[in-house]
């Protein structure tokens, strides 16, 4: 470890979330099984308000974290029993979604190259310089909130979209092509009126405020269920 109290005036707050005793501040894995570096760390990141859970075992860690919080992992490479590529692998096969940060004191192109195939954000040697693991965590705090909003953005783009009838999903269809109320009436054989009042529902149902929204949040399924 090194610069520590320069880290600390120079990053301040975690610009994500609140205070390290916030239970809503982001929540930082740290697997590894020497306990020095635990505590040494999780000092560290502390200071950016950033919580941290320590784990010496890897095993414990997969069966015990919580996989819905936002953060990210820190996840030494070498450990007794299992590495922490192996494990790197098994929380991607599983969906985990938390940005995983790998460090190690021996590191290689080839296990470089297979951490971020494997689905790495970052991957530092140790000793770890204190300002890059520090941006590495905020970088990828960041990126997992955003992630988590897109999803919940997605979730409810799908479940207002089953909303619609028949007809409502085939004049959004219409309307995602870029055509006139005019255009779909004569498409669909009914009277501009008629489409107006469809055009209404959809908007209403879909939370929609602008064309340009309706659009950009459900082309996508429009296209995927024709």
């Amino acid at each position: 470890m090194n610069n520590a109290s320069k880290t600390m005036s120079s990053h301040g707050a975690n610009p994500v979330n609140r205070s390290a005793g916030s239970p809503f501040s982001p929540l930082i894995q740290l697997i590894d099984d020497d306990e020095a570096v635990r505590d040494a760390l999780s000092l560290l990141i502390g200071t950016v308000g950033l919580r941290v859970q320590p784990w010496s075992d890897p095993q414990a860690f997969m069966q015990g974290f919580d996989r819905q919080a936002i953060g990210a992992i820190v996840l030494d490479v070498r450990m007794p029993g299992i590495s922490g590529l192996t494990v790197l692998e098994t929380l991607v096969s599983q969906g985990v979604d938390q940005p995983v940060i790998m460090l190690t004191g021996h590191g290689t192109v080839d296990m470089c190259r297979r951490a971020f195939k494997s689905g790495a954000a970052e991957f530092l040697e140790k000793p770890v310089n204190d300002e890059h693991l520090l941006e590495a965590l905020q970088n990828a705090v960041r990126q997992h909130v955003k992630s988590r909003e897109r999803n919940k953005t997605d979730r409810q783009a799908q479940e207002r979209f089953a909303q619609l009838s028949e007809r409502e999903r085939e004049v959004l269809g219409l309307i995602v092509a870029g055509l006139t109320n005019k255009e779909i009436g004569r498409a669909l054989e009914v009277s501009p009126r008629t489409v107006e009042t469809h055009r209404a529902n959809l908007f209403a149902k879909l939370e929609a405020e602008s064309l340009a929204q309706l659009i950009r949040r459900f082309a996508g399924l429009v296209e995927n269920n024709p």
